[in-house]
Parts: C-alpha cells; structure tokens; sequence
C-alpha cells in the first residue's frame, strides 16, 4: 500500500497560507528568505519518492497557475509537471493542468483506492481542508512539516478547530536557513 505524505510549510505560530506567494494575504511569500539548495533538493527528494500529487482546490490553483511554465536545472518542475494530479473540489469543474482529475465526490473511498494503487507514495502539499477530512479518517501517513523560523501572527493555521491527531517524531533535520524539518507518523491512541 502506497503512503500519503502530507508536506507543509508552516511558520513557528503554525501560520501556512501562501507561502510562496500567490494570495492576496500581508505576508504572501514568507518562505523566500529562507530557500536555499538545501531546502531545494531535500523537496526534490520527497518529489523524486512519489509519483502522484493528491491537492485540495487552492493549492492546485495556486500550484496550476504557477509550475507550468515553470523551468529549472533540477528538474523540479518537469517532473510536478508531468506526474498524475488528484485535485479535491466541490466548486471546480474543470481541472486544466496536464495529468489532473477532479475528485468530487466520496473523497474518502477515492483516495483510498489511489493508497491501494501500486505505485510509489502519493504527495500532498498543504491542502489544510483535505487534511482534516484526511485525519479524520487515518489516511495520511506522515506529515512532513518544513517549520520556518519566522512568526506571523495572522493567517491560515495548518491544523485548525477538529483536527485532533496524536503523532510520533520519525524525523527531524534543520538546515543552515535555520527552517527544520520535521517527519512526524500518526501514534496509537494508546501511546
């Protein structure tokens, strides 16, 4: 069974709205400062493991309207590109970048057959509304949170009201940017 591999950007006040930009939020793009090679190549890796993307609506547009035409030596952008997309939405009816199909309906049996799929993991970035329906179900595997040093005070949380999941540190590794990147596992209840 393939896993489902949450990965967020989230500020030290758990803050993850837009942050490469994109919204019309006050601090869109507070992850920049922070990027480096490092960081680059550790979200190449987690690319390079999966071979399907699972988003919610605002981040597959925000995703659809950016990598596109995107271009870069690593290869980054190639390979987002070409690889199946599963988008979660009720509104949308359309999903128009290369490789997507819409889910609209019975989120929690769908993806689940993609789990059961063979195929290497399945890579979720942010996508906090499908999160919750997720946790609320045991389908994400690990969560992969890259924590900034940076607090907001405002914005979008990562986790909010219900999303109650108890988790287990498999992993954590700062980088020189001073962001840290945490692998955390759902842990038994009894735990």
């Amino acid at each position: 069974m393939r896993k489902i591999k949450n990965i967020t950007y989230v500020t030290l006040d758990g803050v993850m709205q837009a942050p490469g930009g994109g919204e019309d939020f006050k601090y869109a793009g507070w992850t920049f400062p922070y990027w480096n090679d490092e960081v680059a190549k550790s979200q190449l890796d987690e690319l390079s493991s999966s071979d399907v993307l699972l988003l919610g609506r605002m981040t597959y547009q925000g995703f659809a309207a950016t990598w596109p035409s995107m271009k870069d030596d690593m290869g980054f952008a190639d390979k987002i590109n070409s690889m199946p997309k599963y988008v979660v939405s009720t509104t949308l009816e359309t999903a128009d970048w290369r490789n997507s199909t819409l889910i609209k309906s019975d989120v929690v049996d769908e993806v689940t057959k993609l789990k059961n799929a063979s195929g290497q993991d399945i890579l979720m970035y942010g996508s906090s509304s499908l999160v919750r329906t997720l946790v609320q179900h045991n389908l994400i595997d690990e969560y992969h949170l890259l924590v900034y040093p940076i607090v907001l005070g405002t914005g979008q949380h990562f986790f909010k009201d219900e999303s109650y999941a108890k988790l287990k540190l498999v992993e954590a590794k700062p980088f020189a940017s001073g962001v840290v990147s945490l692998v955390y596992q759902p842990a038994p209840e009894d735990a």
